[in-house]
């Protein structure tokens, strides 16, 4: 990987960890619904400019109701899911429940694609779920103010992530990722649109909030698409899903420096575990045996 991939690597991971940051200063201000509605139109906006300054305005004429849904199960839905967590939950704990995201990619992709995966893979999914119950295990309560919901809310923020992949593989495999990406903001923001409207805060909103929400449009939803999909383009997306890895680093970190959260042994462990499942389960990590296939020849 060259220097700038890896600048662009570290940097992905570093605006996509401060989301989490943004979502826990911005969502109790504007609830979930408003904050994200807003996060995707200025997304949309930014990346409509991009790509007109690309002269590709034209990509988006084509296969406009896919990226509309794709807008929907990548965006919309799990943005205020995730949103909805980090009431209750740390930035950093969110973050780690988010990595299951190619967890369930996988899954997903074996009950709707048919596609096989080996017994080693297997093993890392079984492995990353665990890790899941390690990460949650004695934190769950679902009693008034727990944070029950809040990590079923994560999970199938993830879940969601996971669907949304193997829908895109299989409807837009040959579209402009960049043309995908600002087609899925633009749904999202005209899904949400009327919920937003309906939940709109009363009280006044703070400057930080609006501050939180414009740096996670542009920065952490519009410019870290381009550079995700300038990894794609560069490394191979094998290489560009190591991210999901970093991120976790990044969002304790900034909740750590910036809000003052705890990062506790549970999280360290479980997040750990879940870290290495996806490493598997993704074949980041190799099989032992393919490492000795690879040794020999």
């Amino acid at each position: 990987m060259r220097l700038r991939d890896l600048i662009d690597l570290i940097s992905l991971a570093a605006l996509w960890g401060a989301s989490f940051l943004f979502m826990r200063i911005a969502a109790p201000a504007f609830g979930p619904l408003a904050l994200i509605e807003l996060r995707v139109a200025i997304a949309a906006v930014f990346l409509l400019f991009v790509l007109a300054m690309s002269g590709k305005l034209a990509t988006l004429k084509s296969d406009a109701g896919a990226m509309a849904w794709v807008g929907v199960i990548n965006s919309a839905i799990p943005f205020t899911l995730l949103a909805y967590a980090t009431l209750s939950v740390t930035a950093g704990f969110a973050a780690i429940l988010n990595a299951t995201s190619p967890l369930w990619a996988a899954v997903v992709a074996l009950l709707w694609l048919g596609t096989r995966i080996s017994g080693w893979r297997t093993m890392g999914l079984i492995l990353g779920f665990a890790g899941v119950i390690v990460l949650v295990w004695g934190t769950a309560s679902f009693k008034p103010g727990g944070t029950g919901l809040a990590i079923v809310a994560a999970l199938l923020a993830t879940l969601s992530y996971g669907i949304a992949a193997n829908y895109a593989k299989k409807r837009l495999p040959a579209k402009d990722p960049m043309a995908v990406a600002t087609g899925s903001q633009i749904g999202a923001a005209i899904v949400l649109l009327p919920f937003a409207i309906i939940s709109w805060p009363q009280s006044p909103i703070s400057a930080q909030a609006w501050v939180s929400v414009i740096v996670m449009g542009v920065a952490s939803t519009g410019i870290a698409y381009i550079l995700y999909f300038r990894l794609i383009a560069n490394v191979g997306p094998a290489k560009a899903i190591a991210v999901t890895f970093l991120i976790p680093v990044f969002a304790v970190a900034w909740g750590y420096v910036f809000l003052d959260e705890a990062l506790t042994t549970q999280m360290i462990v479980g997040a750990a575990i879940v870290l290495l499942g996806t490493a598997i389960s993704t074949g980041v990590l190799p099989s032992p045996d393919r490492l000795g296939g690879e040794r020999s020849a």
